[in-house]
């Protein structure tokens, strides 16, 4: 019990400093799992889109330090770090083909890793090299110079909007590869200057975990208000059309089914008339409130206009579908002002049932029999047959 009040006063205290975030959105701050799918995908878009960039800045600069090598290096040096170098290029170069299609955080994770990978690989490899000879004044001057990459690494990470432990995911083998390095005792290196230099990376790595959750954080925020209809709660229609969509493809993906169950709410017209807007808004927010208390994790409400609302359902049947449905009608919908209970006529379809070509198609189905309840007597469910 003790542990569970210094839990939650933990994350209260946090969500004052994080712009009063949710303690979920806390969570969110720390650990991958449990994202919003749309804020996963905008994620996943950034990293992937920041990656990009990077890699392309690098393939051109890269070998623009060919000169510099040849100007203060003997051949028997630059010799190595030039071919490195060009290796190095058409391994950034090679991450700009490779990242033309990139859907999921998956996706973004291998993207960064690769990006990562090539100047960790060339950073090793330069030391071991200029570490087989004796070099003084200007040469050893540039030489240590190389040794500033691992910094400039570690800052980098501070563009993505990571958490933390992603952070310290991709941090970790760049700290590793110093205590590597020292561990080898290349000539370069002594151990005070190792020290200083692993401090320095520590501190470097906090500051772009801050930034990265920063960048997440101020995210989180975004996407909460930009995706959910004030009113309710629940997602928006805007939001809606892209989760549904985005559920198709993955659906599509994997062949596994996907419902939708287009809801609307019968007589709501009446509430609006007899009772006044501001008693139809409660009664809104009744009903919305409910359907979100029975409807299963994973499932995701959508209000699409007015009184109706729509329902995604992945991984779901149409007689999974049908069943939680039916639970949520009989729960019921909360009550009307003049105290009988709401109720919804309630159409379902599914992408391998209705064997649907696109996500428009899916829900046009679950709209047709949404009308079919209607006339059928209001109060129902109609699904595939």
């Amino acid at each position: 019990m003790t542990k569970d009040f210094f839990s939650k006063l933990w994350y209260q205290a946090w969500s004052l400093i994080l712009v009063e975030m949710s303690g979920q959105e806390l969570a969110w701050l720390f650990r991958p799992g449990g994202h919003l799918s749309l804020l996963a995908a905008r994620r996943t878009t950034i990293v992937v889109t920041r990656v990009r960039l990077v890699a392309g800045l690098f393939a051109v600069l890269t070998p623009l330090w060919v000169v510099i090598d040849i100007a203060a290096f003997p051949a028997e040096v630059w010799h190595g770090l030039v071919a490195a170098r060009l290796a190095a290029t058409g391994a950034f170069a090679a991450i700009l083909v490779a990242l033309r299609r990139m859907d999921s955080m998956s996706d973004a994770y291998r993207a960064l890793g690769m990006l990562l990978a090539v100047p960790t690989s060339f950073f090793l490899f330069s030391y071991q090299h200029m570490a087989q000879f004796e070099l003084h004044g200007v040469q050893a001057a540039f030489a240590a110079g190389y040794a500033f990459l691992p910094f400039v690494m570690l800052a980098g990470l501070s563009i993505f909007p990571l958490t933390l432990i992603e952070s310290l995911s991709f941090a970790t083998p760049m700290l590793m590869m110093q205590v590597v390095a020292a561990a080898l005792r290349w000539p370069i290196f002594d151990w005070p200057t190792v020290a200083a230099s692993f401090w320095l990376l520590l501190l470097i790595t906090a500051v772009s975990a801050l930034a990265g959750l920063s960048q997440l954080g101020f995210m989180i925020v975004l996407v909460r208000e930009s995706i959910r209809d004030r009113m309710t709660g629940c997602f928006s229609r805007h939001s809606g059309e892209e989760l549904i969509e985005l559920q198709f493809v993955l659906a599509e993906r994997s062949q596994t089914p996907l419902a939708v169950a287009f809801l609307d709410l019968d007589h709501f017209k009446q509430v609006n008339d007899r009772h006044g807007h501001d008693a139809g808004d409660q009664a809104l927010i009744g009903a919305a409130s409910q359907m979100r208390l029975q409807l299963r994790t994973g499932d995701m409400l959508t209000r699409w206009g007015g009184e109706e609302f729509l329902v995604i359902m992945p991984n779901t049947n149409a007689m999974q579908a049908g069943h939680a449905l039916q639970r949520v009608r009989q729960a019921g919908l909360g009550r009307r002002p003049d105290g009988t209970p709401m109720t919804a006529s309630i159409g379902i379809a599914e992408r391998l049932a209705d064997a649907a070509a696109d996500w428009r198609q899916l829900v046009e189905k679950a709209d047709a029999r949404m009308y079919e309840a209607k006339q059928g007597g209001r109060d129902r469910i109609v699904g595939p047959v």
